[in-house]
């Protein structure tokens, strides 16, 4: 039994890295500029970080 990720999983897996990533950048500069911070960007990392836990849970999931 291999225990190679499907391309999915992998890109899945790049995507909700990539959605933290950008929450916080945003973040980042919504208080720098603004002085407050925004719901969006917290949104964002919110739904990245859930997103990639699901993913993880998956990817053990596959692994098995």
């Amino acid at each position: 039994m291999e225990n190679k990720l499907t391309p999915k999983l992998k890109l899945s897996r790049a995507l909700s890295l990539l959605l933290i990533l950008l929450g916080t950048s945003l973040m980042a500069f919504m208080i720098t500029m603004e002085g407050e911070l925004g719901a969006l960007p917290l949104f964002l990392i919110l739904t990245g970080i859930v997103w990639f836990f699901i993913n993880q849970y998956r990817i053990r999931k596959h692994r098995r």
